[in-house]
């Protein structure tokens, strides 16, 4: 339980230090430079609480119940406290192909994005190494170790985070049609059950930024063999989603209308 509550002040912490951070940037900072600075915290503050959580489940992991309600509370926070902030590379992209965005702009998204990712695990390091809780003086003893996060093969692995990512983005896109006040929690919901069905093969991070501070470091594959598996698997995921929503089933629906159209359908329809 020590465990816990040290994981939880941690958590807590890490939030107020970004949320301090973030007010403090609206007054000083306007347009692109406040865009850039949110990104990075944002992205800061994802990477540095999933770190917590991450090794709390690993070093002394609460009942699969308690573990869950700390998945979905903690996003449930970040998607209040994140604003505008997407927190992933392939977002900004999709923005480049819509034309809401330039490639340059972009490209200092992600920069932003991935720089805060590697300041999170020096953060993270940096925490554990104060010994808050029995948990982070065994993960010190282990020089900060992190082992093969990938419980199956690596198609397997991949096929989770592609499943995750496209679950994820169709919720983000058809959110509008959902209440406000239900908006944050029907994400979270979401996000706690890609984690719960597909976190024992890959972790369940469907996240490219998310995936380089947390998995990238870890030993039992190569760079690559991580690329395949977190960056291009949530990618595919994205793009399939929008393809199918956006291009293939109006498609569809619009050819079915067409034939409705068809004289012969109306006489069919009349008799």
């Amino acid at each position: 339980m020590t465990d816990l509550w040290a994981s939880v002040a941690v958590l807590c912490a890490a939030v107020l230090l970004c949320e301090t951070l973030r007010r403090a940037g609206a007054r000083v900072l306007a347009g692109a430079g406040w865009l850039y600075l949110l990104e990075a915290v944002s992205t800061f503050q994802l990477c540095c609480c999933t770190h917590e959580l991450k090794l709390l489940g690993e070093m002394a992991p609460p009942e699969p119940a308690l573990g869950l309600t700390l998945t979905y509370m903690m996003t449930v926070v970040h998607v209040l406290t994140f604003r505008e902030a997407t927190c992933n590379p392939a977002a900004a992209l999709e923005k480049v192909c819509r034309g809401t965005s330039s490639l340059k702009a972009a490209a200092r998204v992600v920069a932003c994005q991935f720089g805060a990712a590697f300041a999170a695990r020096f953060f993270a390091r940096s925490v554990w190494s104060l010994g808050l809780s029995d948990s982070h003086v065994r993960h010190q003893k282990f020089g900060f170790r992190c082992f093969d996060p990938l419980g199956g093969t690596l198609l397997e692995a991949a096929g989770a985070e592609l499943a995750c990512a496209f679950a994820f983005q169709a919720v983000v896109m058809h959110a509008h049609r959902v209440d406000e006040k239900l908006r944050v929690h029907v994400i979270a919901g979401v996000v706690t059950a890609a984690v719960y069905a597909a976190g024992n093969l890959s972790g369940a991070v469907f996240n490219p930024v998310l995936a380089f501070s947390l998995q990238f470091p870890c030993s039992g594959h190569s760079y690559l063999e991580y690329c395949f598996v977190y960056w291009l698997g949530p990618a595919l995921g994205m793009a399939s989603c929008i393809l199918l929503f956006e291009k293939i089933l109006p498609f569809l629906s619009g050819r079915n209308a067409a034939e409705a159209d068809r004289p012969e359908v109306r006489m069919q329809k009349m008799q």
